[in-house]
């Protein structure tokens, strides 16, 4: 097997290097039409056999070689064509050449059927590989370029639609409810909330007030706010996010599989091998015949090409690739199979990852009031509002007996307003300090978002609004352990103390809190500077693109996780559940058994017929269907793995 069929296993695209296809794409061609060659020439290869096999009178020569030639060349003139253009660019020893030599060769000595039948099963091993690889890895779309279209400009007080990257810096922008902010800039406007999560991974959303910086990729929560731009859009933060992702892609290293490094040794021995059989017998047997010894030449090469080895892998793969999905695991290539197989170090961001990435009321203690009191006068205050935090407590009940009124916003404290007859506060700590209101210490040493309310200039209580653990996060940190998943670190935008609270249910001992992209990519290759350290990322927003990208394997919550970082990752878990972590640990190690069975079967079945091939034997038709038993025996193998239970 030559360098360029690992190649070919290897990206899965069912075409070889040289550019020839043996298995179309669905998308591009229809499965049936990859498979008319095959098809033409197994309808007149059993129609020559049926007229040999009868002694049909015409059929004698040279109807019957123009026959089996016709026959042949659909099947054989494609290996022929990829066997000359790999002579031409230095390439010799290919299975294309051994496929050649050996048709040929047939044809030479009048063996035609065994000639196109040969050709005709090499081919739909092809096929069979192409679209098994095909089907495994997918299809992988380009790099998604996140960033808006288009930016609102203002300009002569009208508002232009404008491509962002002829936007100069100073021009003013604006920037509607739900869109995502284009360039980055400074605010104009009094106040906006904006979710920053895809480039932080901070999972409160941020109140900005006047003058303070905005970053691109953040979505406008409330209002139509106007910024001024400060950056040209290529400099943007989105964009440098996007260019981390595209240089750490480039440093990520292929895997090589056993059978590529084999195949340099092996294709070669085997062709001079081969000419050895024809040539070495005529020093030392006395009743040498040339064409016997080539017909066994013939079938050493047929034997010893690596057509069966070369399907039983993708096939082992492809079998792993089916568990995985049918479990809700999506991998991009059989070599993140393999590459699974050997992480021992696991680091994972917190939002969204082994958190749910939405608001829940955590704690709720009231002072001096009932907890449904105090409920219904903050309900009272927040039931108009649309921020995410409001959104939470305002599922604590349906039912609301109360109306505010005459309420205000101040920005970046909270909300003022009467309920009944009584004024009400609902908001942060510098709210209560403006309105002079004590507030317990206890609340400094919450590290979650936390609402103070007062009631009629009165301490009332408070509300902590905190991200879920998802479900299986705790079990799944045990379960990982048992896999063989020793080290596991967390790294966050979120803040510190919120990152250092979760590691700490989950029993993570390493983390680190208010990471910017760049600071979890550096964290990641310094990890994996240390010999023997193979690492896992697992994330699921823009800001963990570039270490997904990065990592020995990414993993990507797919669920709810950004485009981006689904298209970077090598894994994606479409269930989002941190558990289908140590699921997919456990697939790729039974597919890695499983393919490595395949390989010894192959290597085994062809070493037993190819000493009975040397020792004539072994006929021609045997080494065939030597060949294709293999397949069939690796094909009942791999399909174990769809059987298994992975719990």
């Amino acid at each position: 097997m030559n360098d360029n069929k690992s190649e070919q296993i290897q990206d899965g695209d069912g075409c070889c290097s040289h550019g020839h296809c043996h298995a179309q794409d669905p998308n591009e061609t229809s499965k049936i039409k990859a498979y008319i060659p095959a098809i033409i020439s197994f309808v007149l290869l059993i129609s020559g056999i049926i007229l040999d096999y009868y002694n049909v009178p015409f059929f004698t020569n040279p109807i019957r070689l123009i026959w089996y030639s016709v026959a042949y060349i659909p099947v054989g003139l494609p290996v022929v064509k990829e066997g000359w253009e790999s002579i031409k660019k230095g390439e010799v020893f290919t299975e294309f050449l051994l496929m050649t030599i050996a048709t040929l060769g047939a044809f030479a000595i009048g063996e035609y059927p065994e000639g196109v039948t040969v050709m005709l099963f090499y081919t739909i091993g092809e096929l069979f590989q192409g679209q098994a690889v095909s089907k495994a890895k997918g299809n992988i779309k380009a790099l998604l370029d996140v960033r808006p279209k288009e930016a609102n400009v203002v300009r002569q007080n009208t508002v232009v639609a404008e491509e962002p990257e002829l936007v100069r810096i100073g021009e003013t922008i604006q920037v509607r409810v739900g869109e995502k902010i284009p360039l980055d800039g400074v605010l104009l406007s009094k106040k906006a909330s904006l979710n920053t999560a895809a480039l932080t991974g901070e999972s409160k959303p941020d109140t900005i007030t006047k003058g303070k910086k905005v970053y691109a990729g953040s979505i406008n929560l409330e209002g139509v706010i106007e910024i001024e731009v400060t950056k040209l859009f290529k400099d943007s933060s989105i964009s440098r996010i996007l260019d981390l992702v595209q240089n750490a892609t480039t440093r990520k290293a292929k895997t090589e599989l056993f059978i590529r490094k084999f195949a340099k040794i092996y294709t070669p021995i085997v062709a001079l091998l081969a000419v050895g059989i024809t040539v070495l017998p005529y020093f030392f047997v006395s009743d040498y015949v040339f064409r016997d010894w080539l017909y066994r030449a013939l079938i050493f090469l047929v034997i010893s090409c690596p057509c069966a080895l070369v399907i039983s892998i993708p096939l082992g793969y492809f079998g792993g690739l089916g568990a995985a999905s049918k479990n809700g695991i999506l991998f991009k290539g059989a070599s993140f199979l393999e590459a699974m197989t050997k992480i021992n170090t696991l680091v994972m961001d917190k939002t969204g990852t082994v958190t749910k990435g939405v608001f829940k009321i955590k704690t709720i203690k009231s002072f001096q009031i009932e907890e449904q009191e105090l409920m219904t006068y903050v309900m009272a205050m927040e039931v108009k509002s649309t921020h995410p935090i409001a959104q939470a407590i305002l599922k604590y009940s349906s039912d609301i007996p109360l109306e505010a009124k005459a309420v205000t916003e101040l920005a970046g404290q909270g909300l003022k307003g009467l309920v009944g007859n009584k004024t009400v506060l609902v908001g942060n700590a510098t709210l209560m300090e403006s309105n002079h209101i004590e507030v317990p210490k206890e609340t400094e040493d919450i590290v979650e978002s936390v609402v103070l309310v007062a009631v009629d200039n009165t301490f009332a209580g408070y509300i902590v609004i905190a991200d879920e653990l998802k479900d299986d996060a705790k079990s799944t940190i045990l379960k990982l352990r048992e896999v063989g998943i020793l080290k596991i670190r967390m790294l966050s935008g979120d803040k510190d103390s919120i990152t250092q609270q979760v590691a700490s249910e989950l029993g993570i001992k390493e983390a680190r809190g208010g990471l910017l992209p760049e600071d979890k990519l550096q964290d990641v290759e310094e990890l994996k500077k240390t010999i023997g350290v193979k690492v896992a990322f697992v994330g699921d927003g823009i800001n963990d693109a570039p270490v997904l990208a990065v990592s020995d394997v990414g993993i990507a919550m797919g669920g709810l996780g950004s485009d981006v970082a689904i298209e970077t990752a090598d894994v994606i878990i479409q269930t989002d559940e941190p558990s289908k972590i140590v699921t997919a640990i456990k697939i790729s190690k039974s597919t890695r058994a499983i393919v490595w069975q395949n390989i010894a079967l192959a290597f085994g079945v062809k070493l037993i017929v190819l000493i009975l091939g040397a020792f004539g034997i072994a006929t021609m038709w045997e080494a065939v269907f030597a060949d294709v038993g293999v397949a069939f025996l690796a094909i009942l193998n791999a399909i174990r793995l769809q059987r298994m239970t992975w719990d």
